[in-house]
C-alpha cells in the first residue's frame, strides 16, 4: 500500500513540477485578487513546506506541520521551488515502510507540541496527496485567470487520471 500512496505523491509532485519549469517569476509571484489575494507561489510553497515537515518528521515520528519555515523566496522564485519540488520527489523515493507517527497540526495546542494525534506515514500520505491536489486546484484558477497555460493533467488527483484512462473511449485502428 504505501509503495502505492508514494507513486501517487510522486506523481502530483511531478504535474507542480511540469507547471513550475513553464511559469515565470511574474507570474509565479503574481497575487490574485480574485483567488483570496493569494499567489501560485504562495501555494507552492504551503505543499511544499508540508512535505518537508512530513520528511522531517518520520525519522524521529513526529510529524509538526505547523513547525513550517514559510520560506518567502519559496513564494517568488520558481526556479528555487522547483528545486525543493524535485528534492522532495528524491526523498519520497527513499520511504521504505509505514510506521506509527504523532502529529501535530492546527487543532495541537502550541504548549504541547509532541501531543499530536496518532497516525502513519500511509495515512500522511494519503493526507497529503488531498492537500495538494486541493492547492493545485488553486493554482489552477490563479492561472487560468492570468491566462496562463495548465499542463493537460495538472490538478487532477492520480486516482482521477486512472479513471479517466479506464472509461476512456477505446480508439479506432485503421
Amino acid at each position: 500500500m504505501i509503495v502505492h500512496a508514494i507513486r501517487d505523491n510522486v506523481a502530483a509532485l511531478r504535474q507542480g513540477s511540469a507547471l513550475l519549469s513553464g511559469l515565470s517569476a511574474t507570474s509565479y509571484g503574481q497575487r490574485s485578487p480574485a483567488c483570496f489575494n493569494s499567489s501560485a507561489g504562495g501555494h507552492f510553497r504551503h505543499v511544499i513546506e508540508h512535505y518537508q515537515s512530513f520528511l522531517l518528521g518520520v525519522g524521529s515520528g513526529h510529524i509538526d506541520y505547523e513547525a513550517r519555515p514559510r520560506d518567502p523566496l519559496m513564494e517568488t522564485d520558481p526556479a528555487y521551488a522547483l528545486a525543493q519540488l524535485e528534492g522532495l520527489i528524491d526523498r519520497l523515493g527513499e520511504l521504505a515502510c509505514d510506521a506509527r507517527v504523532q502529529v501535530r497540526a492546527e487543532s495541537t495546542p502550541a504548549a504541547a507540541p509532541h501531543a499530536g494525534a496518532g497516525s502513519s506515514v500511509l495515512r500522511e500520505l494519503e493526507f497529503l496527496l488531498s492537500h495538494t491536489v486541493h492547492h493545485y486546484a488553486l493554482i489552477g484558477v490563479i492561472c487560468h485567470l492570468a491566462g496562463q497555460p495548465l499542463p493537460k493533467a495538472f490538478g487532477l488527483a492520480p486516482s482521477t487520471l486512472r479513471h479517466q484512462r479506464a472509461h476512456a473511449a477505446p480508439s479506432c485502428a485503421r
